[in-house]
């Protein structure tokens, strides 16, 4: 129990003490709130360690970001960002796509449409295609940079 209290406090006062000055926790909390959390009932010698381990943790976090290119740390907040484009070849003639229409890559990856309608004018055999990344999951196919892209996800 006492550790499941001291892992609330952590996480609750890592990003807090990584933004705040180093205060110790019986600085950050009331004593109400120490006796919630259990923290009344640490040794002299468990507080200071848990002290010292929030201090280091707070020195690491802090130097890990800085470390970072600033572009790398906003990328971390848009889920799907880091992901690669997929480039491949459908196997097979693409005549189309509808909502529903299943592309299959020669890399054995398999895309349904979810969105996005187009009839091309010549059926296209084995053509080179990218699968691009978008925001929150989603992603893209592209036969051309010139057409529109569907919006697919992957089923197999």
């Amino acid at each position: 129990m006492l550790r499941l209290a001291l892992c609330a406090v952590l996480s609750v006062s890592m990003p807090a003490l990584a933004q705040s000055s180093q205060a110790d926790v019986e600085q950050r909390f009331t004593p109400a709130e120490m006796h919630e959390a259990g923290l009344d009932t640490l040794s002299p010698a468990q507080l200071a360690a848990l002290n010292r381990l929030l201090r280091e943790n707070a020195v690491r976090t802090s130097s890990s970001a800085s470390a970072r290119p600033m572009g790398e740390q906003a990328d971390r907040f848009y889920i799907g960002l880091d992901d690669k484009p997929i480039h491949s070849r459908v196997a097979g003639t693409v005549e189309g796509w509808d909502p529903g229409t299943v592309f299959v890559l020669e890399n054995g990856q398999r895309w349904k449409v979810l969105k996005g309608a187009m009839k091309l004018r010549k059926p296209l055999q084995a053509p080179e295609i990218v699968v691009v990344p978008g925001i929150a999951g989603r992603w893209f196919l592209q036969v051309d940079e010139d057409m529109p892209k569907a919006r697919v996800y992957r089923i197999d």
